[in-house]
């Protein structure tokens, strides 16, 4: 069975990108090179450069084992934590 590509929007694409510069700023930050980034993550040099670029094809476990060497695994567990719109919808269920 072919693979479906997703369709990611200009919008959504922006915040893929955005999430990728802050990840390549973190690795900065530490002083940590591609090849060092790389090695720790079990990744090639090219899943990384797409990562820091936002791609939205790379494997969420890659962007996970990533923030994992620049220490930034907890991160994930913001991800939908802030649900008014779901929160709202499960009051009005209440009512």
């Amino acid at each position: 069975m072919p693979k479906k590509k997703q369709l990611i929007f200009p919008k959504q694409a922006h915040i893929l990108e955005q999430m990728g510069e802050q990840i390549k700023l973190a690795r900065k930050r530490r002083k940590l090179t591609t090849l060092q980034v790389v090695e720790r993550a079990n990744i090639s040099r090219n899943t990384l450069y797409l990562i820091e670029k936002g791609t939205s094809s790379v494997s969420i476990g890659a962007y996970f084992n990533v923030l994992k060497v620049l220490n930034l695994e907890l991160d994930f567990l913001h991800l939908a934590a802030k649900d008014d719109l779901g929160r709202k919808l499960q009051d009005l269920e209440l009512l």
